[in-house]
């Protein structure tokens, strides 16, 4: 690996969760780097020193007990180092791949017995191309889920969600959008579009919800910016919502992954909802089979 190395932060220097987490609490969005894998040309961001070993110390340290990778745009297609991890973890891991378009029935087969449960979509890739070109390779991607009983999951400017919404108010596969649906005022989003998304969530059955990176939508702004977003998304459908870290917090990887766990304390006050977004959704989404 020729980039240079960005340190990660020691799971120890995080803090302890406020709230018991429930037995079998999933953190439904984490990413792994490590030495020997192909990269795309020109990443977006330094390697990061965060492999599989370092993400289990953090797991172990605020007592989660499940998983899901998810590829990072790092790698772009290349898969390997993905379905390396879901060697080496075994049940307690699950994984969302990057696929190019073409790729084979028989590798997707080949996929799903190792764990993988979803593709995930870059739609900032395609940001650009007209909405309704857009929905055409969402409806060609959900061709391929659709067999597996899979879902896509959406990495998604808010911009694209919001032009997205009308199309996926009655989208009739399980998808599940990435933190929290972008909805960054900085990008223009406004108050109004964040009711358009929480609609969606509370119409089809078959939207989900990532509570993850809300350091990316409060950008400059405290985290406490994002509460009022975190708590209607809770009070709209706390049974289509999953919590993830996004460990390790690219570009910088110095934030304090516990930190952002009690968030949720925050927007789900009650324990039962805290079940439903750490541990029922993950059943229902990655560990049915």
């Amino acid at each position: 690996m020729t980039l240079e190395t960005l340190p990660m932060r020691p799971a120890s220097s995080n803090t302890q969760p406020d709230f018991e987490l429930p037995a079998g609490s999933c953190d439904a969005h984490f990413h792994v780097f490590e030495p020997g894998y192909p990269h795309v040309p020109n990443p977006l961001y330094t390697f990061p020193d965060a492999t599989l070993e370092k993400y289990l110390a953090l797991t172990g340290f605020l007592g989660i007990s499940r998983m899901v990778l998810v590829q990072p745009t790092f790698y772009g297609t290349d898969n390997s180092l993905t379905l390396d991890v879901l060697r080496r973890c075994g049940s307690s891991c699950r994984a969302v791949v990057r696929v190019e378009e073409d790729v084979s029935d028989a590798e997707l087969d080949r996929y799903d017995e190792l764990g993988v449960r979803a593709i995930r979509l870059d739609l900032f890739a395609r940001a650009e191309l007209p909405t309704a070109e857009i929905i055409a390779y969402v409806r060609r991607m959900a061709l391929r889920t659709a067999p597996r009983g899979w879902h896509l999951q959406f990495y998604t400017p808010g911009g694209v969600v919001r032009d997205l919404l009308p199309f996926l108010s009655d989208f009739d596969e399980p998808f599940v959008i990435d933190h929290m649906g972008y909805m960054k005022e900085s990008d223009g989003l406004t108050a109004a579009d964040a009711d358009k998304l929480l609609a969606v969530l509370g119409d089809n059955g078959n939207c989900w919800i990532k509570l993850s990176g809300p350091y990316r939508i409060a950008k400059d702004k405290p985290l406490s910016s994002v509460q009022q977003l975190g708590a209607a998304l809770v009070q709209t459908r706390p049974d289509r919502l999953l919590w993830g870290s996004d460990w390790p917090h690219l570009p910088d990887g110095q934030r304090d992954t516990g930190e952002l766990l009690n968030l949720l304390a925050a927007w789900a006050p009650a324990a039962e909802d805290r079940k439903k977004i750490l541990v029922d959704s993950a059943d229902q989404l990655f560990f049915r089979h």
